[in-house]
């Protein structure tokens, strides 16, 4: 059986933060009533003229320097020609062959090393109207009917591209987590994937290892979730090695993911950019950013995500690193070390405990947190996390559950545990025999049996002490 090597390129379409559209004066808004935010303009009524939004530009920009892009001297805007219900002009204001930015790369940092991949351009566009699928999924599989929601229409829009230096589905993954973490820290988009303000379409291919060649690619489209990016691709692989090794072609087109099917079907078949028929936006001129501008934007980028995963990976493991940068929670992570707290505990609670609560952590006192975590050991494990959960609220006080001692004597403790192992003769015996990891079971029962009160360190030690030996046979 052929050896094959999968060869993967993203392309991510990122809604920039600003008040109004791109080349209208429309507000930009999530979840407004359908079609209220509109005009001329972006509802293409003839003779409505656009004008470019400075500050998408600016944005843009500024995203381009953190990509390690070259900023174009001139950029041009063009007319990308297709016939939607999305679009009302007949056409999307995008860039093609002058675009803004150019010949950049990420690196993602890895437990081995470092990959970078390439990113071919990043690019201004107008975002098309949202259609409604009238279907239980939500999407256009299955769906009865569809409605369109203008206000989405002409919102500015950075779209990615990367070259197909991607070859694997958690490569994929851990570059657009990288990326969308990047893209925050800028403060140039919220990139809420769950509000589509951050999508990304998935171009897979395959080929026999050790080729160069590309071959027939397929998308999957609109992806909203790094999960099922994965998931997609990793179908998609599987997919297109299958047909080769029976002997079939892949043909080129557009598949729907749905993550609860197992098949990807088709869409459309997938168009090349004759297709589009573009050429140069006859009212829009070009667009020149001056060198000042360009520097002033560089100076605003701090240090960068990938960046600092290698640098806390110097203190924690490479995997607590990555968890803490990409989930945001590394600023909290460095304040609450500050304050005294064990790296790895800190690590662990902020991973664990807190990213569960969905709380923000530039909401968090630091000060108080870390007085939470450094009496964990001794409070119950319900205040604990009655804390956690609080600790982003204005008025969190750490005395207030620190105060809630955990059960820590022995006296009190031994008859819950003996009553515990004598409801549960089979599991001791299971555990004598080797099964350690019924211990979790016999501490969840007397945490259970004394309400989350007990000191779970002290019941584990006692109840290793009464089981004695855990031994295969």
């Amino acid at each position: 059986m052929a050896s094959w090597e999968p060869v993967i390129g993203l392309e991510i379409h990122v809604h920039l933060k600003t008040r109004t559209k791109m080349f209208c004066r429309c507000p930009v808004e999530y979840a407004a009533v359908p079609n209220s935010n509109t005009c001329p303009v972006c509802l293409a009524f003839p003779g409505a003229l656009p004008v470019p939004n400075r500050r998408a530009i600016e944005d843009c920009v500024k995203l381009g320097l953190a990509l390690d892009c070259a900023v174009a001297e001139r950029a041009v805007f063009h007319r990308k020609n297709y016939f939607y219900p999305d679009n009302p002009k007949a056409y999307q204001i995008s860039q093609y062959d002058e675009p803004l930015c150019v010949d950049g790369g990420l690196t993602v940092p890895t437990a081995d090393g470092e990959e970078r991949i390439g990113i071919v351009r990043a690019h201004l566009e107008e975002d098309a109207a949202k259609n409604v699928h009238v279907a239980a999924s939500g999407r256009i599989h299955g769906a009865t009917a569809t409605l369109v929601d203008f206000n989405r229409c002409g919102t500015p829009l950075v779209e990615i591209v990367t070259a197909p230096d991607i070859h694997s589905a958690d490569t994929a993954k851990r570059f657009l987590q990288l990326l969308r973490q990047t893209i925050v820290e800028l403060d140039v988009s919220d990139a809420e994937l769950e509000k589509g303000s951050m999508r990304f379409d998935v171009n897979v291919s395959v080929r026999p290892a050790g080729s160069d060649e590309l071959r027939t690619r397929t998308e999957l489209k609109n992806m909203n979730s790094f999960n099922f990016a994965a998931k997609g691709i990793e179908r998609e692989i599987a997919r297109q090695i299958r047909i080769y090794e029976e002997g079939g072609t892949v043909d080129q087109e557009t598949l729907h993911f749905d993550p609860t099917n197992e098949d990807s079907p088709p869409l459309r078949s997938k168009e090349e950019a004759q297709d589009y028929r573009y050429f140069p936006e006859p009212d829009l001129v070009p667009v020149h950013t001056p060198r000042d501008v360009v520097e002033r934007l560089r100076g605003e980028i701090g240090e960068l995500p990938g960046t600092r995963i290698r640098r806390i990976a110097d203190t924690l493991a490479f995997y607590d690193a990555d968890v803490l940068v990409t989930g945001g929670l590394d600023q909290l992570w460095a304040k609450l070390v500050h304050e005294g707290v064990d790296p790895k505990e800190a690590a662990n609670v902020l991973a664990n405990d807190f990213a569960a609560t969905g709380g923000n952590p530039n909401d968090v006192n630091p000060a108080e947190f870390a007085k939470l975590i450094k009496a964990r050991p001794t409070i119950t494990r319900d205040a604990f996390s009655r804390g956690v959960a609080t600790s982003f609220s204005g008025s969190f006080v750490a005395g207030v559950f620190t105060e809630q001692k955990a059960v820590s004597d022995v006296a009190e403790l031994d008859p819950v545990i003996d009553r515990i192992l004598a409801a549960n003769a089979g599991q001791a015996d299971a555990y004598r025999g080797g099964k350690e990891g019924l211990l979790g079971f016999f501490v969840g029962q007397v945490m259970k049996e004394t309400g989350g009160k007990a000191d779970p360190r002290v019941v584990s030690e006692r109840l290793r002490e009464k089981l004695g030996p855990s031994t295969p046979a």
